[in-house]
C-alpha cells in the first residue's frame, strides 16, 4: 500500500512539473502569478489529497490484512511470484493445486480464490442470494459497464436476464446471427486471409478475430457495421478504446485498496485519466449508435439494440449500457477462444486433420456448411471448442462478495465483505478434477462413443453456472465452430514462433495474448498441390 501512495503521489507531482516545464519561458510568469494568487487553493487542494491518503491508510490498516507477513502475500505484494511463473494465473494455479481444500487466501486482497467444484455450486447456486457481483466490483467497472447486466444485481439484472433471455432465445435472432456470422466470414474474414497468403505476411491472428467478432457483434446488436475487416485493416477508434477501458478496468481490481484509483481518478491523472478518456469516446459512439437507430427506426429491425428500444424508449444512459455489456460478452470473449483454439490446433495438428475428416463425412468435402443441423452433429469439433476452453477460459476468474458471514463447504470460514473468486482456469489444471492427463489437449475426453457428451458446469464453469449462466452460451458456440471449421478447411494456419509452455496474458478482464498470436497460412489446395501425400494421408 506504501509503495502504491508513493508512487501516485509521485505521479501527481510529475504531472504537474510537467504541465509547468513545457510552456514557454516567456509564459511561465504569468503562470506562476496565477499559482501565487491562488496559494490558499492550492493548499487547500494539497491538504485534501494527504487527508484523502491518511483515510486511505486508516481503512486498508484497520483490516490488519496489508500487514500480513505470510508468504503468499509477501509473494504478492513484492511480485516475487514472477521469478517462476509468466502469468499471474499460473501461479494461482500452482498455489491452488498445492492447497489440500482448493481454497487459497490473498489475506492483503481480501480475497479468498477457489477450484473447489463443491465451493463453486456453493458460491454460484446453493447460496446464490449471499455471493452477488456486490457494490465494490460494481464500483470498480462502473464508468466503464455501467449498469449493464454484468455489473448489476437484485432487480436491475432480473429485469435484464428476462429481457435478454426472451430475444436470445428467440430462433428468428439466432438464425439472423447465423447469417451474419456467415457472411462477415464469406465477405471479408476468408478474404483477408486469401491476401495473406498471396503476400506471405505474417498476420496476427488474435487481432483478425478480434475485428471479426466486433465487425459481427455490431451488425448483430446495434444493426451497423463498422468495417473492421476490411483488406486494408483500419482499426475504429471505438474498438481502442474499448480494449483500454477494459485493460484499466481490470487493473483497478488489482490495487490493494479502492483508495489508490479514486484518488488518482479525483484528480483524473495517470491511468485514471486515460480511462476517463477511453470512457468518453465509448459514450460518444454509443449514443451516436443509439441516435441513429432511432432515426432509422427500430420497430422492424432484428438486432438486438432496436428490440431492446421497443422496450426502454427515452433512457439513453441505460441503453448505453446494455450497447457495452453486449460488446463485452460477443466481442471479446469470442476473439479470446478463438484465438486460443487456434493456437493449440498449431501444436496439435493431429486434432486439425480429425475435425476436417468429421467435416467432409458429415457435410461433404466439396460443400460450405448451410445451416444449425449441420453444426449438431460435428461432435468431435464441439468437443475440441470445449477442450480448447478448458484449457484456456476467455473469462479466467470472476469474482462475488460475500453479503454475510459464511462457511463454504470445505470448512473455509468467508468474511462478510471479502471477495470470493471461482477460477476456472486453475480448475482446467488440477488432477483431481480431470484426472492425471488434465495439462493435455485431448478432445477425446469428452466424446462417448463418438457423441459429445457436457460435463457438470460446476466442474466446467467457462460459462458461468447456476443463476448466471451464460445466456448467450449457444450462440457463442455457434459462431466459434462456424468460424473455427470454414477456416480449418480452406487454409492451414501455422504458428510462427511455437512457444513452449503457456503464453503470456495482458490485463484484461477477457484472457489476451500479450504479444498475439503470429501466424502464416497457406490455402488447402494450393498446399495439397505442393505435397500431394498431405491429403492421402488426412483422406
Amino acid at each position: 500500500m506504501a509503495f502504491s501512495l508513493v508512487s501516485l503521489s509521485l505521479h501527481i507531482s510529475s504531472s504537474f512539473l510537467s504541465f509547468i516545464f513545457h510552456f514557454p519561458s516567456m509564459e511561465l510568469q504569468p503562470l506562476l502569478q496565477f499559482f501565487t494568487n491562488h496559494l490558499y487553493f492550492f493548499s487547500l487542494l494539497l491538504s485534501l489529497t494527504l487527508l484523502l491518503l491518511l483515510i486511505a491508510i486508516a481503512r486498508v490498516s484497520h483490516r490488519k490484512n496489508i500487514l500480513c507477513n505470510c508468504q503468499t502475500c509477501q509473494a504478492y505484494l513484492t511480485s516475487s511470484w514472477s521469478q517462476y511463473f509468466h502469468n499471474l494465473c499460473d501461479w494461482y494455479t500452482h498455489l491452488l493445486r498445492t492447497s489440500p481444500t482448493k481454497t487459497i487466501h490473498i489475506h492483503v486482497l481480501r480475497n479468498t480464490i477457489t477450484a473447489n467444484t463443491e465451493n463453486v455450486e456453493y458460491i454460484l447456486k446453493t447460496r446464490f442470494h449471499n455471493f452477488p457481483k456486490g457494490k465494490p466490483f460494481s464500483t470498480i467497472l462502473g464508468d466503464f459497464l455501467g449498469k449493464g447486466i454484468f455489473n448489476v444485481d437484485g432487480d436491475a439484472w432480473r429485469f435484464q436476464k428476462k429481457m435478454a433471455t426472451l430475444e436470445l432465445n428467440n430462433h428468428g435472432i439466432t438464425f439472423f446471427a447465423f447469417e451474419i456470422v456467415k457472411s462477415e466470414i464469406h465477405n471479408r474474414l476468408v478474404p483477408l486471409l486469401h491476401s495473406s497468403t498471396r503476400n506471405g505476411a505474417v498476420l496476427d491472428l488474435q487481432d483478425v478475430f478480434r475485428r471479426f467478432s466486433f465487425d459481427s457483434i455490431c451488425r448483430f446488436s446495434f444493426g451497423l457495421d463498422p468495417n473492421c475487416l476490411e483488406r486494408s485493416l483500419p482499426m475504429s477508434q471505438f474498438a481502442v478504446c474499448f480494449d483500454l477501458a477494459s485493460k484499466l478496468s481490470a487493473e483497478r481490481a488489482m490495487a490493494l485498496s479502492p483508495y489508490v484509483w479514486k484518488v488518482k481518478r479525483f484528480f483524473n491523472v495517470g491511468s485514471e485519466k486515460r480511462l476517463r478518456q477511453a470512457v468518453e469516446v465509448i459514450n460518444v459512439l454509443a449514443r451516436e449508435v443509439i441516435k441513429q437507430r432511432r432515426e432509422m427506426g427500430f420497430s422492424e429491425n432484428k438486432d438486438l439494440l432496436s428490440r431492446f428500444m421497443s422496450t426502454v424508449h427515452d433512457d439513453d444512459t441505460y441503453l448505453r449500457d446494455i450497447v457495452v455489456s453486449f460488446l463485452l460478452a460477443g466481442r471479446d470473449t469470442v476473439a479470446s477462444a478463438l484465438t486460443s483454439f487456434f493456437y493449440l490446433l498449431g501444436k496439435h495438428p493431429e486434432v486439425e486433420s480429425e475435425i476436417r475428416v468429421e467435416a467432409d463425412r458429415v457435410i461433404g468435402s466439396r460443400e460450405d456448411l448451410t445451416s444449425f443441423e449441420e453444426l449438431k452433429q460435428l461432435h468431435y469439433l464441439q468437443a475440441a471448442m470445449h477442450e480448447s476452453m478448458r484449457l484456456f477460459p476467455p473469462i479466467q476468474f470472476d469474482s462475488k462478495f460475500c453479503l454475510e458471514e459464511d462457511v463454504l463447504p470445505d470448512g473455509t470460514k468467508v468474511e462478510s465483505g471479502t471477495r470470493v473468486t471461482y477460477h476456472p482456469y486453475a480448475m482446467g489444471r488440477l488432477e483431481e478434477i480431470w484426472g492425471c492427463d488434465c495439462l493435455e489437449f485431448r478432445p477425446e475426453r469428452w466424446l462417448k462413443d463418438g457423441v459429445f457428451h457436457p460435463e457438470n458446469p460446476f466442474k466446467y464453469p467457462v460459462f458461468q453456472a447456476g443463476f448466471r449462466v451464460c445466456l448467450g452460451k449457444e450462440m457463442a458456440l455457434m459462431e466459434l465452430k462456424t468460424v473455427a471449421l470454414s477456416l480449418l478447411r480452406k487454409f492451414h494456419i501455422e504458428l510462427v514462433e511455437p512457444s513452449c509452455g503457456n503464453p503470456r496474458f495482458s490485463p484484461g478482464l477477457t484472457a489476451s495474448f500479450s504479444s498475439g498470436l503470429l501466424v502464416k497460412v497457406r490455402e488447402r489446395g494450393l498446399e495439397q498441390q505442393l505435397n500431394p501425400l498431405l491429403h492421402i494421408s488426412t483422406s
